[in-house]
């Protein structure tokens, strides 16, 4: 299959490098939003008189536009390789990566800018939807999917889903959220119980792809948000359920960090940062809505992980693209 030549004057490297830019650094927006949503709610329990959230906003906004101008470039000039991705078994989980930047954006911008919120998750929302059709409809009328294929990225189309109540409540939109929460509750269950099969009776997934497991975090922590979101801020019963078992799938992945901490540094890290996120900014709804010792004790401690976390991963991916070890040939 052949590509484009590089125009005239541009580094052959960089053009390569464009080549191979995988959908996947969109995580990295997913993660930076959710770390300044978690501040955000730091700032709003302890009354801090500065605002780190504000400027990780700044730096969350022009990633978004970076990386997404970076793969409308590849969309162009390599569009075979695009395509490609989006009919790639594992790959094309990632694609909503795209719309969830968007409408976490829009969550991060609601009580600084709501009118670009508003926009961002209209948008969002709409190319979400987009996305869970055409992967699912790809899913169900397909000829390549295996077993091993099975991976928790795959429940990325499903989870964006959920993220859309949390702005949409307060935007006004009560029903269409309720539409969105009903979407991702629903396919939530069964590919769970897909996914589990395939981590109890078949070979574990590939060692690069472990990073992903803490996507199972993901589905419960947010779903807890949405539904405290639609419920106008009340934690009943169902509210619980969804933030302990989040808790629960954390510790479950505490007990296996002997395998995390053999792996070398890729792309796919970033998949820690936003389920940690998640779970983080849920406890801040427990410590604000229910109180008690346990949470204001696990918030910070949670937060504290989470900045560690995001700032290690960050200064490994500047040095990583400094050695030409992003965006390269699998």
């Amino acid at each position: 299959m052949s590509t484009p030549a590089a125009p005239a004057g541009a580094p052959a490297d960089v053009h390569g490098r464009l080549e191979h830019m995988p959908v996947s650094m969109f995580s990295i927006v997913m993660g930076l939003a959710g770390t300044t949503i978690a501040l955000e709610k730091a700032e709003h329990l302890w009354g801090w008189s500065v605002s780190p959230s504000a400027v990780l906003l700044i730096i969350t906004a022009l990633v978004f536009v970076a990386i997404s101008l970076a793969y409308l470039a590849k969309f162009v000039l390599h569009r075979p390789h695009v395509v490609a991705e989006f009919s790639h078994p594992i790959r094309l989980s990632f694609f909503p990566a795209m719309s969830i930047g968007m409408l976490l954006l829009a969550i991060a911008a609601i009580g600084r800018y709501p009118g670009v919120s508003l926009y961002l998750w209209a948008v969002g929302a709409t190319v979400q939807l987009l996305f869970t059709l055409a992967i699912l409809s790809n899913w169900m009328h397909h000829d390549k999917f295996q077993v091993q294929h099975g991976n928790p990225a795959w429940f990325i189309p499903i989870v964006g889903n959920i993220l859309v109540p949390i702005a949409g409540v307060p935007l006004g939109f009560q029903e269409v959220s309720w539409f969105y929460f009903s979407v991702r509750l629903v396919m939530w269950l069964p590919l769970l119980a897909v996914l589990f099969n395939r981590f109890f009776f078949h070979p574990m997934i590939p060692s690069k792809l472990l990073p992903t497991l803490f996507i199972l975090i993901a589905p419960p922590a947010v779903g807890f948000i949405s539904w405290v979101k639609l419920h106008h801020g009340v934690v009943d019963d169902a509210a619980r359920i969804f933030y302990y078992f989040g808790l629960f799938v954390f510790m479950l992945l505490l007990a296996q960090a002997k395998y995390f901490a053999k792996l070398s540094f890729a792309l796919p890290w970033w998949a820690y940062t936003f389920p940690v996120a998640a779970l983080t900014i849920a406890t801040s709804v427990m410590l604000d809505k229910v109180g008690g010792s346990f949470f204001a004790v696990l918030f910070p401690v949670l937060l504290s992980l989470l900045v560690v976390l995001v700032s290690v991963i960050c200064v490994r991916t500047v040095i990583a693209m400094q050695r030409g070890q992003i965006c390269v040939p699998e």
